[in-house]
């Protein structure tokens, strides 16, 4: 079974005239890129666009076979790595977010303008009744283990993988 690509062949830049749906936000500070089996966002941080990229991960990788709770992970760790690139830099930082479907899994990518600034994991144990912040890369450990960092030509990526198995495998 090969699926239909959900996405449009075309690079589409999203202007606030487009039709509002998960593929086509509505938002200003948006371009769309398709790329095999997955996309990449070019976006400015916001709750809007956060959301939106997170409605566009879900329906893209639905449309590629990939299961619920693997999705749902996805959704996690993309709105972990965003939520971390904003405390960093602040809101409408320009990130570019990468989801795709590969062989071993879903691949979530971010990149921020910031390539000497490292994520760095907290001594907050996951289960701490106290604590308000500071889980997130735990819980990006637990769902995609072997995530690293790694400059490039835009600033640095943080690359994961999310472990799932595709429908055209």
């Amino acid at each position: 079974m090969h699926p239909t690509p959900p996405l449009t062949p075309h690079s589409t830049f999203l202007s606030t005239t487009a039709p509002a749906s998960p593929r086509t936000p509505a938002t200003p500070g948006f371009y769309l890129r398709t790329r095999p089996h997955g996309f990449a966002a070019h976006v400015c941080a916001s709750p809007q666009n956060l959301f939106a990229v997170r409605q566009l991960a879900r329906v893209e990788l639905l449309a590629q076979g990939i299961e619920d709770d693997a999705v749902d992970s996805a959704q996690l760790v993309l709105s972990e790595l965003v939520g971390n690139s904003v405390r960093a830099y602040g809101d409408y930082v320009p990130l570019v977010v990468e989801v795709y479907v590969t062989a071993y899994g879903v691949a979530v990518n971010v990149h921020d303008p910031d390539p000497g600034a490292l994520p760095r994991r907290r001594s907050t144990p996951l289960d701490s009744a106290e604590a308000e912040a500071g889980r997130g890369l735990g819980l990006v450990d637990l769902l995609a283990p072997g995530w690293h960092v790694r400059r490039s030509a835009i600033g640095k990526q943080v690359r994961c993988r999310v472990p799932a198995e595709s429908g055209w495998n």
